[in-house]
């Protein structure tokens, strides 16, 4: 017995191979409950490590969240970009029917386009030149319109000059001159009764319709020219802007349209403007 008075107990080492506590033995041996680890319940781990495991799941969740939440942001911007050659990688500009589907329900996109433009002329404004006249700014003194193609001439009457404009292909002709009467009606009534120039003694005379105003009179006839057979006569005399009496004549062939024969007297009266008077 050892000096501490207990028994000596034999070492691991010294213990036979075949010892109750191995595995091995081949005797039919049955190892006690106790030593079968299988058999022992379950010891869940400490608390530290459960915390310590879900946190590592939960970082991992959030990870896998982000790399997928990044590849879908990437696969949204890859497939609306512009796909036009020579874009800037933006997001496509919005088209004109874009624009219009956004609008509120019922409503119209602006239009560009502009106002319909008046042919009335405003109070001041110069009347637009009719189609097929053109204006011509006459070297006696005034401004009117005449037909496209018309020709001038001018002759010296008794008392002012005298300016004619004729067609060249249907005998038309127009004739202005200044009056030296006191009235419209006064100078007409000269005109077609003067027992020494009245061209009621031209051949074949006959007078159509009379009318006049204050400041105007105007008589429509016929007569038979000796070179240019038949003709048709409109003769209207008034007073210009300036004050002066006027007479323009319109003339032509009588188997013309009376409408003809009155177009261009009707344009050159309503646009006829003394130089330096204050027509509107």
């Amino acid at each position: 017995m050892p000096a501490s008075g207990l028994p000596d107990l034999p070492t691991l080492a010294a213990l036979p191979a075949t010892s109750p506590l191995s595995p091995d033995r081949g005797d039919g041996y049955t190892p006690p409950p106790w030593s079968d680890t299988s058999r022992l319940p379950a010891t869940p781990p400490p608390t530290g490590s459960a915390r310590g495991g879900r946190s590592r799941q939960v970082a991992l969740a959030v990870l896998v969240f982000v790399v997928v939440a990044g590849l879908s942001g990437l696969g949204v911007w890859y497939f609306g970009r512009d796909s036009g050659t020579g874009g800037t990688g933006g997001a496509a500009a919005p088209s004109a029917g874009d624009s219009v589907k956004s609008s509120a329900p019922g409503s119209r996109p602006p239009t560009t386009a502009g106002p319909t433009p008046s042919t009335t002329p405003t109070p001041g404004q110069t009347p637009a030149v009719p189609s097929g006249y053109r204006v011509v700014h006459d070297p006696v003194g005034y401004t009117l319109d005449v037909p496209e193609g018309w020709t001038r001439r001018q002759v010296q009457g008794e008392k002012a000059p005298v300016v004619y404009y004729d067609s060249p292909s249907d005998g038309r002709q127009l004739q202005i001159f200044a009056l030296s009467e006191d009235t419209p009606a006064e100078s007409l009534d000269l005109a077609e009764n003067d027992p020494g120039y009245g061209y009621a003694k031209q051949p074949g005379y006959r007078a159509g319709q009379r009318t006049s105003g204050a400041t105007w009179a105007e008589l429509s006839y016929r007569y038979d020219d000796a070179d240019k057979g038949p003709r048709q006569v409109v003769d209207h005399r008034f007073q210009a802007a300036d004050g002066t009496l006027y007479a323009v004549r319109s003339s032509g062939p009588e188997s013309l349209a009376a409408a003809r024969v009155r177009g261009p007297l009707t344009a050159a009266v309503d646009s006829f403007c003394p130089t330096g008077a204050p027509c509107s």
